[in-house]
């Protein structure tokens, strides 16, 4: 008899011309729970077929089927470290943050030792913007791999992210000692100098970024901005002109522009890039405020006093604490 044809005699109905046939309902649904647990058994015999295929189902991109095989064999073998690890991949790279945070600290508490599940946990954490948790998941990744010039990058991140500013700077600094070509290292250590205001070094960490790996669109927005704070209006005009063209939906971008072109002394094309931002973010205030002033310096007064007006009423509206208008001097 097929397995198939063993589930269906067990679950149909007693025929009463076969009475010997019928067993009660409680040992029927007893019979079917043991059938299911041997189909499954068949398909994987052990933890290590398991694991096996589940790396298949991952590294080909059968995350549905990783899913359903990885769910199934928790059940059978809770305590296989490397089944909720790769239970938890397949949960992540499906977009499902939280089951996959669940599968992984799971696989973490079982194999504390194993750098690569820390690691991957830190990942879906720095996911869920959970940057107080990943740091602790980095720094056991790097007490077991001190190494990882990557797992360097990110735990710098979280630091960042935390107001841990200088001990970002020391992780950049290793992370780059031990791959000086490491992708995004001098832009995120240039981010974290000029989150201390330390903008001339900023200034050179992103030069570095772009020499070394093109023109990516943050770092170019990047540069622009600490030349920005720095006074150098000439040429952050010409690095901001460029990010706006890079990524012209970035609101942040236009602002920038507008008031670096507007600090050069040039009202007239600061006006257009500040109208830009405001419309790309209605709710910020900012940009009415730079625009008020522009419109002053080329003779528009009652513009003018509409953008101030509007710049208050805005400004009013957000929590003290809030809103990008905030952490600008206007």
């Amino acid at each position: 008899m097929t397995q198939s044809s063993a589930m269906a005699f067990l679950i149909r109905r007693p025929d009463p011309t076969h009475q010997r046939f019928w067993m009660p309902r409680t040992l029927r649904c007893a019979s079917i729970i043991l059938v299911c647990l041997s189909c499954l058994t068949a398909q994987a015999q052990t933890p290590v077929d398991t694991r096996e295929q589940l790396l298949q189902f991952l590294e080909s991109g059968r995350l549905r089927d990783a899913i359903a095989l990885g769910e199934r064999a928790v059940a059978l073998w809770p305590q296989d470290p490397e089944i909720h690890h790769y239970l938890g991949l397949a949960y992540f790279k499906s977009g499902q943050l939280q089951p996959a945070r669940e599968q992984l600290e799971r696989a973490r508490d079982l194999s504390p030792k194993e750098p690569a599940v820390h690691f991957d946990l830190a990942l879906v954490l720095l996911s869920q913007e959970d940057y107080a948790a990943a740091a602790p998941e980095l720094e056991a990744t790097l007490k077991l791999t001190p190494s990882n010039p990557l797992a360097h990058v990110l735990l710098g991140r979280s630091y960042l992210n935390s107001n841990r500013s200088v001990q970002a700077i020391d992780e950049f600094k290793t992370a780059l000692r031990l791959d000086p070509a490491i992708r995004l290292g001098h832009y995120h250590l240039g981010f974290a100098y000029a989150s201390l205001g330390r903008n001339d070094e900023a200034i050179a960490e992103y030069r570095v970024e772009l020499r070394q790996s093109g023109e990516n669109p943050e770092a170019v927005y990047e540069l622009g901005h600490s030349l920005l704070a720095s006074g150098k209006y000439e040429e952050a005009v010409r690095h901001l002109q460029r990010a706006s063209e890079l990524n012209p939906k970035n609101s942040d971008v236009w602002y920038n522009l507008g008031k670096a072109q507007l600090l050069g002394g040039n009202a007239a094309q600061a006006e257009p890039s500040l109208r830009k931002a405001s419309e790309l973010n209605p709710a910020d205030p900012s940009p009415h405020y730079q625009l008020a002033r522009a419109l002053e310096k080329l003779g528009k007064a009652e513009e003018a006093r509409n953008e101030r007006a509007r710049f208050t009423e805005l400004k009013k509206a957000q929590p003290a604490t809030a809103g990008m208008a905030t952490s600008r001097d206007q």
